[in-house]
């Protein structure tokens, strides 16, 4: 699909399938981008539903302004690919890791355009989260003998690690992103989520993370504070669960996207 302007900045987007429903999918921060999702979730959709991918800004295919990366920038951002692609339409989301700061907050601050939303291994961005992020994501920043090390144990759920070109890709990408831009700053400077606000959330919620990952305490507040949250987890897993389970994964995401909570 051709590229779709939205507030101001020109995102890479792909569509796939057809239907009554539209489900959107969100990617993780940095190394991440949609082909995480295109090559192991979406074309099952796909099937049953209208389904969009999109780079985050400064990801993959979509531009990468220096400045605009604050949370409420990301928001923003989906918001108006929406009403490019599917205006006055409401959505479903289904996001991972990072995916879910912006997915999370999407949903407070337009619930009515939130119908369902599915959160893997998803960050959720309370208090302190911000902090510990960026306090990596500026150790990746820094030059020096270690740093493809740093980047490559930073980012050791992506499953590309391990190849060493793939290696050398990851720490060009991350150091273009975090240090040719703004978003270590403009995520230090984002407000965190609050108990408060994720009550808010109407919507049905399935959190999917993985028994042995470091978010489960995360999962496990979302579980206790969401009105609406079916809480997964998957047994021997870590954060990696969509390249650890992938069939499990998919079984539950085209379920719940199908409708069944």
């Amino acid at each position: 699909m051709a590229d779709v302007i939205a507030n101001g900045v020109r995102h890479h987007v792909q569509r796939l399938g057809r239907g009554a429903r539209t489900v959107v999918f969100i990617h993780g921060l940095v190394m991440d981008n949609l082909s995480s999702f295109y090559f192991t979730l979406a074309s099952p959709v796909a099937r049953a539903a209208d389904v969009i991918l999109y780079d985050l800004r400064g990801h993959g295919r979509t531009e990468r302004p220096r400045s605009g990366y604050t949370i409420a920038n990301l928001v923003a951002d989906l918001g108006a690919l929406l009403d490019e692609l599917v205006p006055g339409r409401p959505v479903e989301l289904v996001s991972h890791s990072f995916g879910g700061v912006i997915a999370l907050a999407f949903a407070v601050a337009h619930p009515e355009r939130v119908a369902r939303l599915a959160l893997i291994e998803c960050h959720v961005g309370m208090a302190g989260w911000a902090a510990e992020m960026t306090t990596t994501l500026t150790l990746l920043s820094q030059p020096g003998a270690e740093h493809d090390a740093r980047v490559v144990t930073a980012f050791q759920a992506w499953p590309g690690r391990d190849i060493a070109h793939k290696r050398a890709q990851l720490a060009r990408v991350a150091e273009a992103l975090i240090g040719g831009t703004t978003l270590i700053d403009d995520l230090r400077r984002s407000p965190a989520m609050t108990s408060a606000a994720l009550a808010t959330i109407p919507c049905p919620v399935l959190a999917l993370y993985g028994e042995r990952s470091d978010l489960r305490a995360t999962a496990e507040h979302l579980a206790r504070t969401l009105p609406v949250c079916s809480l997964h987890l998957l047994a021997g897993c870590s954060h990696s669960i969509l390249w650890e389970a992938t069939d499990a994964v998919r079984e539950r995401i085209v379920g719940f996207v199908g409708g069944d909570a």
